[in-house]
This record gives C-alpha cells, sequence and structure tokens, in this order.
C-alpha cells in the first residue's frame, strides 16, 4: 500500500514534520523534513532507537545466519567464473585479497585452500546457476523487513522473491566482478612499474579501497531500490546508501581492531565454533547497519519537493 504523503507548509518554521504517532510500534520515529546540518543530526536518533527493536534484531540474526550459508557459494561461483570462463588469474587473487581484508591469517581458517579445493571442479553452468541460487537466501528475510519499514502490507510470494533475489544475486555479482576485473588490471600495472616495493603496495591497497567503496554504495541501493516490494523513490536512497556503505567500511577496521580480543574470548568459551560465530556476529551488525539506513531513508526527506510516498510494484 502506498506510503502516507509527507506534506511540508511553508508556514512551519521547524524542520520536523509532526503527523500522528504511527500505530505501528515498528515505526516510532516521526517524518522529518532535513533543511539544516542540526536537523541532519536529530534525525538520527529515531533510526538508533529503532535498532533496539526486537523485530530489528529478529531479521538482522535471519540474514545473518543465511549469510553464513551463502557467502562460501557465492565466493565459488565468483571464481569459477573467473577462473574457467574469464581464464584471468589475476581476477581470482583480487578476491583473495579482498578476503584477506575482511579475514586477516589471524582468522584460523585457510579460506584460500577451502575455495580452491571447491572451485577446482568440472565447470558447468548448472552448477554456478546452482551455487549463485544458495547465495540468494539473505533476500527473503530482508524483503520482509524492508517492506515493513516502508510500511508495505503484502510481500511477494516465494517464487517471485527467488526471481528477484538471483536477478540481485547477478547484478551485485557483475559489479563485484567489475571492481574485480578494474582492480586486477590496475594492480598489475602497478605491479610491472613498482614490482614489490613499499610504494607499490601502498598504491594496491589506495586503490582497492578507491574502487570498493563506489561499488558498495551501488550495490546498497540496488538492494534498497529493488528489494522492496514497492516502487521506492530514488532519490531517498542515495544519501543513505552512501552512508551505510561507509559506515560498513568503518566496521569492516573494528572487526580487524578487535579480532584478537573477540578470538580469545571465544576460544576459551565456545572452541569449536569460533569462526562461524564471529562471522554470524558481525554479519548481524552489518545487517542492523543496513536496516537503520533504510528506516532513514523511509523517514527522512531531504528536499521538500520530494515525492514522499511508496507505490506498490505490479
Amino acid at each position: 500500500m502506498p506510503v502516507d504523503r509527507a506534506e511540508a507548509a511553508d508556514s512551519l518554521p521547524a524542520q520536523e514534520l509532526a503527523p500522528a504517532p504511527p500505530a505501528d510500534p515498528f515505526h516510532q520515529g516521526p517524518r522529518i523534513l532535513v533543511r539544516s546540518w542540526n536537523a541532519l543530526w536529530r534525525s538520527v536518533g529515531p533510526s538508533l532507537r529503532f535498532l533496539l527493536r526486537t523485530e530489528v534484531h529478529v531479521y538482522s540474526f535471519a540474514v545473518a545466519a543465511n549469510i553464513l550459508i551463502s557467502f562460501f557459494p557465492f565466493l565459488v561461483a565468483m571464481i569459477i567464473l573467473c577462473r574457467s570462463v574469464l581464464h584471468w588469474r589475476a581476477a581470482v587473487d583480487v578476491i583473495f585479497y579482498t578476503l584477506n581484508d575482511y579475514f586477516p591469517d589471524t582468522f584460523g581458517v585457510n579460506f584460500k585452500s577451502y575455495l580452491l579445493g571447491a572451485a577446482y571442479q568440472k565447470f558447468s553452468w548448472l552448477s554456478v546457476f546452482l551455487l549463485l541460487f544458495t547465495a540468494n537466501g539473505i533476500f527473503v528475510p530482508l524483503e520482509v523487513a524492508f517492506n515493513r519499514i516502508w510500511r508495505v502490507n503484502e510481500n511477494r510470494t516465494f517464487l517471485r522473491n527467488q526471481i528477484v533475489s538471483l536477478g540481485l544475486i547477478f547484478l551485485c555479482g557483475a559489479l563485484v566482478l567489475a571492481s574485480v576485473s578494474v582492480t586486477a588490471m590496475n594492480v598489475q600495472f602497478l605491479t610491472s612499474t613498482f614490482r614489490a616495493s613499499h610504494m607499490g603496495a601502498l598504491l594496491q591497497s589506495i586503490l582497492f579501497r578507491a574502487i570498493a567503496l563506489p561499488i558498495t554504495c551501488l550495490m546498497i541501493f540496488l538492494v534498497y531500490w529493488l528489494l522492496p516490494n514497492a516502487r521506492i523513490p530514488v532519490r531517498r536512497l542515495i544519501p543513505a546508501a552512501v552512508a551505510v556503505a561507509v559506515l560498513l567500511e568503518i566496521s569492516k577496521y573494528i572487526n580487524i581492531l578487535t579480532w584478537p580480543w573477540l578470538r580469545a574470548r571465544l576460544r576459551n568459551e565456545v572452541p569449536p565454533f569460533v569462526q562461524s560465530i564471529s562471522i554470524i556476529f558481525w554479519s548481524f551488525i552489518a545487517t542492523m547497519i543496513v536496516l537503520a539506513g533504510a528506516e532513514w531513508s523511509a523517514r527522512v526527506i531531504v528536499d521538500n519537493a520530494e515525492e514522499a510516498s511508496a507505490a506498490p510494484r505490479h
């Protein structure tokens, strides 16, 4: 169903709009029209309170559990495509470089050997399709959460959700491949120019992050835009997608810095499940950030001439 249209009267000097509080406890923050930095800062508070909702925790844990199941098949599919279809060894190396950026050597699992062992199977498009189909499980709970946030009463059927999710997997996979390809070409150039020097390694690291952040922004925007069962105004999503991408990048470095402490604690408490618990924990944090960004974009209007409704998709 359409979301209530937010109307901003010129006679109101304040930035906040004051409609009646919504009956749904999932939406506790009022609509707000941001015209200043002060109003922008005040718009963040309801999003932080939104993260305390039990429903948000349920959705986040559901997505995190699916990430634990899905991310390995997705990586295997990407490696198979780069190795068997593109025949591009440098692209495979960039995938492992990206993986090491999120999971350092101290993580305790040799992901490279596991992934190479799984990827060195006989290539078939059916196996790649099945791997990508396995990897789209995260979008089922995510769509339900987005529909709640945008006040869409009807979820897609399971079949339609799988079709949309598979399309998003292919879109995000294509963006990942494009990012990997551009990074691989530039890494090859830097390697041939600077060899194994410290400057070459520094430039490679800067280049990798300069390419990865815009790609992450675009992927988050596509998920925000296409996954809800409603037509979401594009301009509502761009600021949230950029902010969420930056916050996810910051959380990655927090993960790297706190990993030695977290690993020691988990080894004492749950030795067999150190890696799986850490993946679920940080996936839970990342999903909370994504949901908070969606809640903010559904509530905050950055332009009073902007369309504020979300029409159902047909």
